[in-house]
């Protein structure tokens, strides 16, 4: 009974269907009729003009959106246990030719305006130091936890104050705008996002994730470097494809809501044991040792997380037998 991660969810079939409709002859990379159609369908889900590249990876989504805002000598603001830091092998850097990463605290994994003013307070704005040039927040954030439309204005707000572009990685971003009940807009562009990282895979997608500019001229820059990083699929097609299979009937937003449900199924059968606040599909809590070998007994799969937590994962697919299985076996320790 698999908790570990969304990433393992299986294909939805409506994806699947749609990547088969598009297999057939047409103009390779994005030059495709699927890609040429990307910017009209996510602008009429944003409300507003966007530019939207298909990539194949969350990292690949995350850093080539930074290499397009960050200049080498440069930085990035972030949260400690942000993915770009703890989980991508040093992509942004990579991706940016150099540029660093300034690490700033936050409960449940949320920055703060202030965060972000006191990361630059010490600093001097001269050749010996490292200026930050963007700020990346991750919607929902690595602790499961949900920025509101006001948080992400109030960050963007700071951002555009001390001259920063934001980056919002939005892996589980459907989850979060599932949660909040707000538009897409609202939990992102709205507030001043540049760029987002609209997280597909997790939530159904094979292996297409949407990166949407609302700053065309960052679009134009980050059609090279997906060409220089390899990125760029020749038969990009079955990338968009997936993606307005996604959009389509607002299939993103359902299955994010079918996560959310049964993690908070799970946050419910044992809500003294939460580490953080369950608003999307992600369940945090602590568990002796001895409690996660008798759940594992169970057949129970799921990530330690530090000496006495665990960490339960759930998705679109989630079977509702195994949710209630688990929920009954963490009620009954």
């Amino acid at each position: 009974m698999p908790f570990l991660s969304d990433n393992a969810a299986a294909v939805h079939p409506a994806v699947w269907a749609a990547m088969q409709g598009a297999d057939g002859a047409d103009r390779p990379y994005d030059n495709d009729a699927l890609s040429q159609s990307l910017d009209e369908a996510f602008g009429a889900l944003f409300g507003r003009e966007c530019a939207v590249l298909w990539v194949a990876s969350g990292t690949a989504a995350n850093c080539l959106a930074l290499a397009g805002m960050v200049q080498p000598h440069r930085a990035v603001i972030c949260h400690r246990a942000a993915h770009i830091q703890v989980d991508e092998c040093g992509a942004p850097g990579f991706f940016t030719h150099g540029a660093g990463l300034m690490l700033v605290d936050g409960d449940h994994a949320l920055i703060t305006p202030e965060a972000i003013a006191n990361a630059i307070a010490p600093l001097r704005r001269d050749v010996h130091q490292v200026w930050p040039q963007a700020v990346s927040i991750t919607q929902a954030t690595e602790a499961g936890c949900v920025y509101t439309p006001a948080q992400v204005a109030a960050i963007g707000a700071s951002a555009r104050a001390h001259d920063l572009r934001l980056h919002m990685d939005g892996a589980r971003f459907a989850n979060a705008v599932a949660f909040l009940g707000c538009t897409p807009a609202a939990a992102s562009c709205d507030g001043g996002v540049d760029a987002l990282s609209f997280g597909c895979v997790k939530n159904g997608a094979m292996n297409a994730e949407a990166l949407v500019f609302f700053d065309s001229h960052l679009a134009d820059i980050t059609r090279y470097n997906r060409k220089r990083s390899g990125h760029l699929q020749s038969k990009g097609r079955f990338m968009a494809a997936q993606l307005l299979a996604m959009l389509r009937g607002d299939l993103w937003l359902a299955n994010a809501r079918a996560a959310n449900a049964a993690a908070g199924e799970i946050a419910a059968a044992a809500p003294g044991r939460l580490l953080h606040p369950v608003q999307a599909n992600e369940v945090f809590m602590t568990l002796t040792a001895t409690e996660r070998d008798a759940l594992r007994a169970q057949g129970f799969a799921f990530y330690d997380w530090g000496a006495d937590g665990a960490r339960f994962v759930t998705a679109w697919d989630a079977d509702a037998g195994e949710v209630t299985a688990l929920a009954r076996a963490l009620a009954g320790l």
